[in-house]
C-alpha cells in the first residue's frame, strides 16, 4: 500500500515540476499537481483490478482530460495548459526507453513488441483526450441549447 502512495506522490511531483516548467502559477499549479496524482491513482486502480495497460491508461486519461476540461472553465484557463502537465505521469517513458534500447542493440523482435505496446499506450492516451474533448463539447452544446429554449 505504501508503494502505491509513493507512486501517487511522485505522479503529483512530476505534474508539479512540469507545471512550474510551463509557468503555471497560483491555484492552477495546485490543481495541475492534483490532476497528475488523480490520473496515476486511476491508472493504478485499473491495473490492480486486472485491467490491461490500454484500458487502464484510457480510463486514467479520460479522468484527467475531463478534469482539465472542467477546471479550464472554472479557473478560466486554456485546457491544454492544465491537461499537459496532468498527463506527464501517464507518459510511457520506460517503454520508449526499452524500445529504443532493443533497436540500438539490434534485437528487432523485442523492438517490435515494445513498439506495439508503446503505440497502444499512445493510442489510449490520444483516445482518452479525444473522448473527453468530445464529451465536453457535447455538454457545452446541450447546455447552450437548453438555455436558448427558455
Amino acid at each position: 500500500m505504501a508503494w502505491y502512495v509513493l507512486q501517487t506522490a511522485m505522479g503529483c511531483v512530476g505534474a508539479l515540476g512540469f507545471s512550474i516548467l510551463f509557468n503555471i502559477r497560483g491555484r492552477k499549479l495546485i490543481w495541475s499537481m492534483l490532476g497528475g496524482g488523480l490520473g496515476w491513482v486511476v491508472y493504478l486502480a485499473g491495473v490492480c483490478h486486472g485491467l490491461d495497460v490500454f484500458p487502464a491508461l484510457l480510463c486514467a486519461t479520460l479522468a484527467v482530460a475531463l478534469l482539465s476540461e472542467v477546471l479550464a472553465r472554472v479557473l478560466k484557463a486554456p485546457v491544454l495548459m492544465l491537461l499537459v502537465p496532468m498527463l506527464i505521469p501517464l507518459i510511457p517513458g520506460g517503454d520508449l526507453y526499452y524500445m529504443m534500447s532493443f533497436f540500438v542493440r539490434g534485437d528487432y523482435e523485442s523492438f517490435g513488441q515494445r513498439a506495439r505496446l508503446l503505440l497502444s499506450e499512445a493510442g489510449a492516451i490520444a483516445l482518452g483526450i479525444l473522448c473527453a474533448a468530445s464529451l465536453a463539447s457535447l455538454a457545452v452544446s446541450l447546455h447552450e441549447r437548453r438555455g436558448a429554449g427558455r
